[in-house]
């Protein structure tokens, strides 16, 4: 099973975690992201991102699903 990538609010930092695991901390929320997209990317599984009031706001898969959902996000 694939483990999915998570960028997390934390105190005063972004997190970039895989599974269970913080890999990497970030100031800014798009360098988190940015830095989890291509770890999505190369695992080939979803990248998750959470919101600043805490709330999860974006979920994007990067895995070969060979009948993937209409994105209406982007």
């Amino acid at each position: 099973m694939k483990k999915n990538v998570f960028v997390i609010k934390g105190e005063g930092e972004w997190k970039l975690q895989v599974g269970s695991s913080v890999v990497s901390t970030y100031q800014k929320q798009g360098d988190a992201a940015e830095a989890g997209k291509s770890v999505a990317k190369s695992l080939g599984t979803d990248l998750v991102i959470q919101g600043r009031d805490g709330r999860f706001r974006s979920k994007d898969s990067y895995g070969r699903d060979p009948n993937p959902p209409k994105d209406r996000e982007h």
